[in-house]
């Protein structure tokens, strides 16, 4: 296997680990208000709670001061290395053009994403988690 097939593997690599992170931050969201409507227990731990809100915080903060996501940067390196096809702008912004043929400025998915964050920061407070030190919370319990 030559090295431009393995850098080329490696980019595919970061895309999928890319992917699951905007998963993660986009269902976690819709997850923990259907646990509030179904009353699902697990929605309320904290430290899935801390690391959903953490992630949203880290997209919104890296959009605001105009940084690109590592994760993007690293890809790109990893396909330029192959001799592959690079994007310029942010990993989102990309799908979501070749997605939807959608083309926005940047500040509009800065704007986007801030909404997003403060919907995920709304949710901390419309169902809170439960304590990080063990006591007895019996909301959902049973």
């Amino acid at each position: 296997m030559d090295s431009s097939t393995l850098f080329l593997m490696a980019a595919d690599f970061v895309l999928v680990v890319h992917l699951l992170f905007v998963c993660f931050v986009v269902v976690g969201l819709v997850l923990i208000l259907a646990g509030k409507v179904w009353r699902w227990a697990w929605v309320l731990n904290p430290w899935f709670r801390l690391v959903h809100l953490l992630a949203i915080a880290v997209v919104v903060i890296q959009s605001w001061i105009g940084l690109i996501c590592p994760l993007t940067t690293i890809e790109m390196a990893l396909r330029s290395r192959a001799g592959d096809a690079t994007y310029t702008g942010s990993f989102v912004s990309h799908w979501l053009e070749r997605l939807l043929y959608y083309q926005a400025p940047s500040w509009v998915f800065a704007v986007c994403y801030t909404a997003f964050g403060i919907a995920v920061f709304a949710s901390w407070f419309l169902m809170r988690p439960r304590s990080f030190t063990k006591t007895n919370d019996d909301r959902f319990s049973g």
